[in-house]
């Protein structure tokens, strides 16, 4: 019994390291944040906060998996995953230090032995799916043109999302959502 009472304080450490991670990479960004500074956050040493992850790259990795969470609680789709995209991509000017973390780990990911290569590549397939089926819904609506390809279109859709937040960490004058929905509005009628 004393076993599941210290791994559930394990969980519950895991998850404050990880409220905590969110809130000083969304404030001070990817290269102004130090994992020290996360371990004072949450009052812990850094080999006491590394308990908790395998490396540097896994925490950071299960920073983005938390961001994705926290993102989809607090910003509801609604019914419409397109609608919550574009909700997600205004509230990303607010998180610069997250984009930077993103955008960071998206890149070294392309290597297969990277902790983050199979979060994104299931996170990709999530979201293909997902956008392909809202496609599909707003054609069965006629609110799509019928001969899009709702996958193909969906592939687009990330790649410019991703695309676009690259641009807007360069030039913040950049409107992230409004640039995906003019795409959307001049691809779909």
């Amino acid at each position: 019994m004393a076993e599941r009472g210290a791994y559930a304080k394990g969980v519950v450490r895991r998850e404050e390291i990880l409220a905590a991670a969110l809130d000083v990479f969304s404030r001070e960004g990817y290269r102004g944040t130090s994992l020290r500074d996360i371990a004072k956050q949450v009052g812990v040493s850094l080999p006491g906060l590394m308990h908790y992850f395998d490396s540097k790259e896994h925490l950071l990795t299960a920073i983005l998996q938390k961001r994705d969470q926290v993102d989809a609680e607090a910003h509801p789709a609604d019914g419409d995953f397109l609608d919550g995209l574009l909700v997600i991509m205004r509230h990303n000017r607010d998180v610069p230090g997250l984009v930077q973390l993103y955008i960071t780990l998206a890149a070294a990911a392309e290597d297969p032995s990277h902790p983050a290569h199979a979060f994104f590549i299931e996170r990709f397939a999530f979201l293909r799916l997902t956008l392909a089926e809202v496609i599909r819904d707003r054609q069965s609506a006629g609110m799509a043109r019928a001969d899009l390809d709702p996958e193909h279109v969906a592939r687009i859709l990330i790649a410019v999302a991703d695309g676009i937040q690259i641009q807007w960490a360069l030039d913040r004058s950049v409107d992230m959502a409004g640039d995906i929905e003019r795409l959307w509005d001049a691809i779909s009628s």
